[in-house]
């Protein structure tokens, strides 16, 4: 039995333009597919990608959506009208021969040289070469983030292993770098990186003033104030990206760049103008020494992480199975009463029944009966 495959969807920058063409919140159009807000926060920034029946009902809405936006466009625009087929010229009466010089016989036109196909790069060729071209601009970018030049580039060394992983997957976004960058900056600005040991070491700041000044501005910022200000004032994305990348909408974005510019602006009156800020934000990056690993090392950790990792799980699994099959083997298959705890009996064993008396009980009644028993004497009722 054959899978149906699955309906193809636009890309996520088209996603959203049309769920704001047709002037749709992300709630509404969560509610119409019948998932959360979060989950087409999620399909919209390309972070996701629905599957199975809830891949369907987005696809089919946003055919909706998209006919509705060409239906919109045909009516606002005016059929253009069909061109005019070309005016023949007059036919002409042939010119009358005469006898003229011989012409030289024409020349074969020169073959043009056939030029080589391109040659299509293997996966690794490819990763090497997006891997050397982002690599070093995401470095310097992770680092405004977080104010850290070792953990930059370990974000973005990881960044790029996912990317490893998900290798067919990203080749085929239309933004790879920007994927890859989401990837650095969600590990970056991690929380659990607070609880690692060499979080409480800091590291020497830049050495000039300025730059020293406006790191330590950027650090007070709120960490999705200061991803959305490097995004739009440092890297250069419009609006809509970035809101894309940060998970949010375009208000909240806009929101949060108007603030980051305020809090910066407050303490640095000089880039108050955007323009300055892009290119003190360009020279602070610059002005570190941030290399970046090869990206044959990156690919080979990538992969023994992968392999450590699986067989992990895979020793985590055999494991447990036979735990699981060790209790089956040995647990009991029937109720067993616990055996009570014994004690020490004195003297004459209580009768716990009654019955005839053995040969040694009744010799003891009768040693009793005969001898004196020492003590008061035994009262007796009797009537008077």
């Amino acid at each position: 039995m054959t899978r149906r495959p699955a309906p193809p969807l636009p890309p996520p920058k088209a996603r959203r333009r049309l769920r704001e063409t047709a002037a749709l919140t992300q709630t509404q159009l969560a509610s119409r597919v019948g998932v959360t807000p979060g989950t087409v926060r999620a399909w919209e920034s390309g972070r996701t990608t629905p599957r199975g029946r809830k891949r369907e009902a987005y696809a089919k809405l946003l055919k909706t959506l998209a006919d509705e936006e060409t239906a919109r466009q045909t009516t606002r625009t005016p059929r253009p009208e069909e061109d005019s087929a070309p005016e023949t010229a007059p036919e002409t009466a042939p010119a009358p021969s005469t006898p003229s010089k011989p012409t030289a016989k024409p020349q074969p036109e020169p073959v043009p040289e056939a030029r080589p196909a391109p040659v299509a790069l293997t996966p690794a060729q490819a990763f090497d070469a997006l891997y050397e071209f982002g690599a070093p601009a995401l470095v310097r970018q992770t680092y405004l983030l977080t104010g850290r030049r070792e953990q930059a580039r370990e974000a973005v060394e990881r960044a790029f292993q996912t990317a490893w992983e998900h290798w067919p997957e990203v080749a085929r976004d239309r933004d790879p770098v920007g994927w890859v960058r989401a990837t650095a900056y969600e590990y970056a600005l991690s929380p659990w990186q607070r609880l690692r040991p060499r979080h409480r070491h800091p590291e020497p700041p830049p050495a000039d003033p300025g730059d020293r000044t406006l790191l330590n501005t950027l650090l007070r910022l709120p960490p999705r104030h200061r991803r959305t200000l490097v995004l739009y004032d440092g890297v250069g994305l419009d609006l809509p990206e970035t809101a894309a990348e940060t998970e949010a909408s375009t208000p909240t974005a806009a929101n949060r760049l108007l603030r980051a510019r305020e809090a910066v602006a407050g303490r640095l009156p000089a880039l108050a103008d955007p323009q300055v800020l892009h290119r003190r934000l360009a020279e602070l990056a610059s002005n570190e020494r941030l290399g970046a690993a090869r990206p044959h090392a990156v690919r080979g950790d990538g992969e023994r992480r992968a392999r450590f990792w699986t067989r992990a799980a895979i020793a985590f699994t055999a494991a447990l199975i036979g735990t699981t099959a060790l209790t089956v083997r040995t647990a009991p298959t029937h109720y067993e009463p616990p055996v009570s705890p014994g004690q020490a009996v004195r003297g004459v064993p209580p009768r716990v029944a009654q019955g005839s008396l053995s040969d040694e009980e009744l010799e003891l009644r009768h040693k009793l009966r005969d001898q004196l028993q020492h003590g008061p004497e035994r009262l007796s009722p009797r009537l008077e």
